[in-house]
């Protein structure tokens, strides 16, 4: 069994300013579109701006919709790892990638309680050389 599998992945990226409702409307822009949203993450920078992450099945069309509707998002490179849902997996890729030195920018992952794996999307200063270390 793999405990952990990670590949290159391209996150939609979106600045926003923040409001009620924004996700939302966001999130239908995609959906409306057809676009499966695998994996989401939003925060708040400041007190009116915010970023929306999405790891989408097709980003042409994501981004597209997007910019139809005004929006000006851009592609960013990450690294998906699936892994093992069990305890410490999660410490394992963290140290992982501190052991090798690199600095992570963010992570989100997630999973239901009844899976057997769990999804994580990070960033870091290297994701060339954390793919090689998490797949070591």
């Amino acid at each position: 069994i793999i405990m952990i599998a990670a590949k290159q992945c391209r996150e939609v990226s979106v600045r926003v300013f923040s409001d009620i409702g924004i996700l939302a409307q966001i999130t239908k822009i995609v959906s409306e579109k057809g676009v499966n949203i695998r994996a989401a993450a939003a925060w708040v920078e400041d007190d009116n701006k915010g970023v929306i992450r999405l790891v989408t099945d097709d980003n042409l069309r994501a981004i597209d919709a997007l910019r139809a509707h005004n929006y000006a998002p851009e592609e960013v490179n990450s690294v998906e790892v699936l892994m093992l849902h069990s305890p410490g997996m999660l410490n394992s890729i963290c140290e992982k990638i501190s052991n090798g030195g690199i600095n992570m920018h963010y992570l989100y992952a997630s999973a239901p309680v009844s899976d057997e794996t769990c999804l994580a999307i990070l960033s870091t200063a290297d994701n060339g050389r954390a793919l090689v270390l998490l797949n070591e």
